[in-house]
């Protein structure tokens, strides 16, 4: 079971002004260098993956190696897979650690900050790299927690799935679902015809992590359906979000 350590991670210095809120401030392109350099001397990124198989699907349920992940969005999204990979990813608690010393509430957050931007590209680093590994094209993913649909009880099957990520990376789930360092995201890459993002299918606002719009006609109250584009089957006719041969995403 694969392990990626370090993962070497880059912002450009335009980002860290952008996510740091920096670019109306006089200096602020050096002073968020020099917060990056700071930041980034605590990263100790690292990944654990896994490839894993799905056995079975229901409507709202996908079952991989014995586990069963409830969430509609998810078996929509692999409804076409039959392999995917499990994965968690963490900078570590260096950051943390230090971060926490810190007296100066705003000092502090601009780090917290820059850690996500930098757990942000490392998830796109190690998509890459399982993609090129495994010969597949695009790979889309999603995380337990970042929907209603797939919620963060959900790390408890993943985990399981995983096995001793703690043994691993040094990552541990506690009784409160939360990964210790905190500083840590998981979740499931699949093949995907279209980029999926959880984004789309969110509605809080604000949130600094967005990564796309909302889309407030995407949403309905029973869930994501395939939609068969040919007119026949229970859902055909409803309105699309995304389409791609004849898969079509509608959010929750």
């Amino acid at each position: 079971m694969p392990v990626i350590n370090p993962i070497p991670v880059e912002i450009s210095p335009a980002e860290a002004v952008r996510v740091l809120r920096l670019d109306r401030r006089a200096g602020g392109e050096d002073q968020a260098r020099k917060l990056w350099t700071e930041a980034a001397a605590l990263f100790r990124t690292r990944a654990f993956f896994r490839e894993t198989f799905i056995e079975s699907r229901t409507a709202d349920t996908v079952t991989i190696e014995g586990r069963v992940f409830r969430s509609r969005v998810l078996r929509v999204n692999t409804d076409r897979a039959f392999k995917v990979f499990a994965y968690v990813l963490t900078i570590g608690a260096d950051l943390e650690t230090h971060a926490a010393r810190s007296d100066d509430l705003l000092h502090r957050y601009y780090l917290e900050t820059l850690a996500d931007s930098a757990l942000d590209a490392a998830a796109e680093k190690i998509r890459g790299h399982i993609g090129r590994e495994s010969g597949l094209d695009r790979l889309s993913g999603m995380s337990p927690g970042s929907l209603e649909d797939w919620p963060i009880t959900e790390q408890t099957p993943l985990f399981d799935l995983l096995g001793d990520v703690d043994s691993e990376i040094g990552v541990r789930l506690t009784d409160s679902l939360l990964m210790i360092p905190r500083k840590s995201v998981s979740g499931i890459f699949f093949p995907s015809e279209e980029t999926f993002l959880s984004c789309r299918l969110c509605s809080r606002q604000p949130c600094p992590g967005r990564k796309a719009a909302f889309d407030p006609e995407s949403r309905d109250d029973t869930g994501p359906k395939r939609i068969d584009p040919t007119g026949e089957g229970e859902n055909a006719g409803l309105p699309a979000v995304a389409k791609k041969a004849d898969l079509v995403y509608k959010a929750l």
